[in-house]
């Protein structure tokens, strides 16, 4: 299912699966970050892969502002070159792609962050975006030794369709680039470099055998500064992120890792590694405490946010072969349950519209039904719903927990794939 939260200011419909209403926080509110972080804060304007553990989620994401982390430069994007290596021009060297391996979680901790950089560096890249929007920076991680480059789709979208992309290796090399795909429900894009090869792929990891505490390291261009290594800990992991509607009312909402380990505007799109120097996550968003008052970049507070490998990696597989990305559905759309009186908490997800001939009609699911649990994870709200539903496949088998008039029920389905509805 496409789950996608839509606000009651927003007279959009979403033909996302689940689609979730809910006000804004009186103290916060959910938002794309810049142009290093969501592309466009630093901005300059002219006038299939195994199926992700699934454990109960953290709380919601509360308090100050969630941006989108991804798109940086100090004082706007970062200045490149148009000079390329003679070196990666080569056309006839053998192809390699990324390696995928299983990373147990009892590896972790193994190297040091001084081995892990070594190690990943070479498998990073600074991504310079230009558009008739403005201009702004990014990371991205190499998937393929002849330059297929994974990042985030808010790295990119600055770009549109007339604008330049522009990919600086660690080793001072540089290169244009071309948009092969993007997927903007996940916050995903997969771009190619032209005239590359013998490039380095990074080892893509397992982000279900991540545990809370486990030591991580963040890797990319924070502000334009390329080739930044920052190192802490998973501070949480399913913690439900909601970065905003993206068209059509459907949001971009996913099942987060929550790190410690410093990501600014520029981590955008670059990768979030164990300590074995598998890539668990792409770097994504970050929660600030302010917009900044003085007009300057928020900055990190020590809460910041990476898309589970795990999660996303059929997507990217599809990108990755110019395919029109496909996502499981409910075929429903939900709401925030009603706060009750004082402190007490209800969680849960209420629908509030089921779409004629969907996998949740099917099942006999209905208006008012409030959904608590998906499998074995809990659901508190409408996002965690969109976030979860998200974290399936199409076709996948769940068993639904839900509430009507006060008794608990559970129903099996069949999701849902969006392949067929309208998708940006």
């Amino acid at each position: 299912m496409n789950e996608t939260p839509q606000h009651p200011q927003d007279p959009h419909q979403s033909q996302d699966p689940v689609q979730s209403q809910q006000g804004w926080g009186n103290s916060w509110s959910t938002h794309p970050l810049p142009p290093i972080a969501y592309e466009r804060a630093t901005t300059t304007t002219p006038t299939a892969p195994k199926k992700p553990r699934r454990g109960a989620f953290a709380a919601s994401v509360v308090a100050a502002s969630l941006l989108v982390g991804a798109g940086a430069g100090v004082g706007g994007a970062a200045v490149w070159t148009t000079q390329h290596d003679a070196d990666r021009t080569s056309a006839s060297a053998p192809r390699s792609t990324s390696p995928v391996v299983d990373t147990p979680a009892a590896a972790s901790g193994d190297g040091s962050v001084e081995q892990v950089a070594q190690t990943v560096l070479p498998s990073v890249v600074k991504i310079d975006v230009a558009g008739p929007q403005g201009q702004g920076s990014g990371s991205g991680i190499i998937l393929s030794s002849d330059g297929q480059i994974l990042t985030n789709n808010h790295v990119v979208e600055l770009a549109g369709d007339s604008g330049e992309l522009e990919v600086s290796f660690n080793d001072g090399s540089h290169a244009k680039a071309k948009i092969v795909g993007t997927d903007p429900l996940t916050d995903t894009a997969v771009i190619q470099a032209e005239g590359v090869s013998g490039l380095t792929p990074a080892t893509i990891g397992s982000s279900d055998s991540l545990q809370v505490g486990q030591s991580v390291v963040a890797i990319g261009s924070p502000f334009g500064l390329d080739a930044t290594v920052t190192s802490g800990i998973v501070s949480a992991l399913n913690r439900p992120v909601n970065v905003g509607t993206v068209s059509q009312g459907n949001s971009t909402v996913y099942p987060a890792i929550q790190t410690d380990a410093a990501i600014n505007p520029g981590n955008s799109g670059g990768p979030l590694v164990d300590m074995n120097g598998h890539v668990v996550g792409i770097n994504a968003s970050i929660q600030t405490a302010s917009q900044g008052a003085t007009g300057g970049e928020p900055g990190s507070i020590g809460l910041g946010f990476a898309i589970p490998i795990d999660e996303v990696m059929p997507v990217i597989q599809q990108l990755e072969k110019g395919e029109t990305p496909t996502h499981a559905r409910l075929g429903i759309s939900v709401e925030n349950v009603a706060a009750g009186q004082g402190a007490l908490v209800t969680d849960g997800a209420k629908i509030s519209d089921v779409n004629a001939g969907s996998a949740a009609a099917d099942a006999g699911l209905k208006n008012g039904d409030v959904i608590t649990k998906v499998d074995d994870t809990l659901i508190t709200d409408a996002d965690s719903l969109v976030a979860t539903v998200r974290a399936y496949r199409p076709g996948d088998r769940v068993t639904i927990t839900y509430t009507r008039d006060g008794d608990e029920h559970t129903v099996s389905l069949t999701l849902d794939s969006d392949s067929s509805a309208t998708n940006s």
